[in-house]
């Protein structure tokens, strides 16, 4: 699923700005789909231009107009096509994954920073889920419940790892291999 998907299938709970998506992707979907402005805007220009969305531009007071977008109902029609596909995909992108490949070309100091930065990566990651669950769980759909529930077990299965096996990676009889 690309972001101009995710994006459609956000503006199903009612009109938003660019802004508006990005705290979103930051809050609910931060566990599992990264977004930023650089990829927010151009979707939503090119959802505009395909008729899949509508544009208003709301003024602010001393700043530029507010663009406020909303899904069509040929956007609709888009996102329901879009969510009929009985195989998605789930596809791991992670830069923490593949510097962990080259671990042996690092000191211990330096894996052990990484570990401890993922491990506070999730810790944040399972507070806000745990956040969202409490002050919005009982409002959700169960498709929202169910992702909640995954990023909270994932997260907590990712941190058991890391705290099950960090020594593999920094017990001085762990293979290194010298820097060049």
């Amino acid at each position: 699923m690309d972001v101009k998907t995710v994006c459609l299938g956000m503006l199903t709970d009612g009109p938003a700005s660019g802004y508006d998506l990005k705290k979103q992707f930051e809050s609910t979907f931060a566990h599992f789909f990264a977004a930023g402005y650089g990829s927010i805007y151009p979707a939503l220009s090119s959802l505009a231009e395909k008729g899949f969305v509508t544009c208003e531009h709301v003024p602010q007071d001393g700043k530029p107009d507010r663009k406020v977008y909303e899904i069509t109902d040929t956007g609709r029609a888009c996102l329901l096509s879009s969510l009929d596909d009985p195989a998605p995909g789930h596809k791991v992108r992670s830069d923490f994954l593949a510097t962990m490949c080259f671990s042996h070309l690092m000191t211990n100091s330096q894996v052990e920073t990484v570990l401890n930065n993922l491990t506070g990566e999730i810790e944040f990651q399972q507070k806000l889920i745990a956040d969202m669950q409490a002050t919005c769980a009982h409002d959700w759909p169960v498709g929202k419940c169910f992702v909640a529930g995954f990023g909270e077990t994932m997260t907590a299965a990712i941190k058991k790892y890391i705290e099950d096996n960090r020594h593999t990676l920094t017990e001085d009889t762990a293979p290194k291999v010298a820097a060049r």
